[in-house]
């Protein structure tokens, strides 16, 4: 199969490219598939999505849509649906083909396999029963938007979507905020608001980048703070795909006062110990001279108990 790829540009000229139709062998493939311009995919995915005996997708219109655009026709082949409202039922018919031998290629609805997809249970289940399985690298949301972000990307956390209820969605915030790490979020447009007010309840300086339409047309990329964001954005929400980054937490002032907050908030809860360990990392201080404080903590609270008594 011949595919043609066009440029544009002085002294440029047309290519023509091979879309190989040899078997990949048995096995899944993973594969990834463009986050929005067509022409993101990868010639190597091109060779497996042509020549793979199955071919399984969380939507199988969006992968038939694609199939299309790189003229690759079906020839006949079995196209699975497998999302997270079929996988129990689908899964053990994709495992049954591997085991007849044949190779199934599993593309997400866009981007990355398993980046936020329910194509992971298939991936483990499959690497259990002794398959071979496969990564095809290409698009990914997430580290498109970190690449364009200017947020440092040396050390970051992708945190996939945020809980809809605004309790669940705190306590969610919570359990990433102290990270020191660029954080990774996927939202839908109509809730970016509300994820950002949750923010600035806290943190309303934290650096934030919002991505919209990445690859798309109408790409843009939003610099500011989590609060002067907040402020662009209408009440109705954003359009398009959306991915939040937030830069690394400001450095928290290390006096005695804030250690015993920090403290105080979880010695009802954990061992001294595990609560002055915590309380080190987050604060960058040596374990050592924060247990110290907690055990007088810990001693002055015991002291004062037996006083009430």
């Amino acid at each position: 199969m011949e595919y043609s790829a066009n440029a544009a540009g002085t002294g440029a000229r047309s290519l023509s490219l091979t879309v190989s139709s040899a078997s990949p062998g048995p096995g899944l493939y993973l594969v990834a598939t463009p986050i929005g311009a067509a022409r993101d995919i990868t010639l190597r995915a091109l060779d497996v999505l042509n020549a793979a005996d199955v071919l399984a997708a969380e939507d199988t219109r969006n992968l038939r849509h694609l199939l299309d655009i790189h003229g690759i026709p079906l020839r006949g082949r079995r196209l699975v649906a497998y999302h997270d409202h079929n996988a129990d039922r689908q899964r053990p018919a994709i495992l049954a083909a591997l085991g007849e031998g044949k190779s199934v290629a599993y593309a997400s609805d866009a981007g990355t396999p398993l980046v936020a997809d329910p194509g992971y249970r298939l991936a483990r289940d499959a690497a259990d029963a002794g398959f071979v399985v496969r990564a095809l690298p290409g698009p990914s949301a997430a580290l498109a938007a970190l690449s364009v972000s200017g947020l440092p990307s040396d050390r970051f956390l992708f945190v996939g979507f945020p809980p809809a209820a605004a309790g669940a969605r705190r306590k969610w915030i919570e359990s990433w905020q102290g990270v020191d790490a660029t954080v990774i979020v996927f939202e839908s447009p109509r809730r970016v608001k509300q994820l950002l007010e949750n923010l600035c309840e806290s943190e309303a300086n934290r650096p934030t980048v919002i991505c919209r339409e990445l690859t798309k047309k109408f790409e843009e990329v939003m610099h500011g703070t989590a609060a002067e964001l907040l402020a662009r954005i209408p009440d109705e929400g954003l359009r398009g795909e959306v991915v939040v980054l937030f830069g690394r937490p400001e450095p928290v002032a290390a006096d005695e006062p804030s250690l015993r907050s920090a403290l105080g908030a979880l010695l009802d809860k954990l061992p001294v110990k595990q609560a002055a360990a915590e309380v080190a990392t987050r604060f960058g201080l040596p374990r050592r001279e924060v247990y110290a404080l907690a055990v007088e903590m810990r001693k002055e609270g015991e002291s004062g108990n037996e006083e009430e008594g």
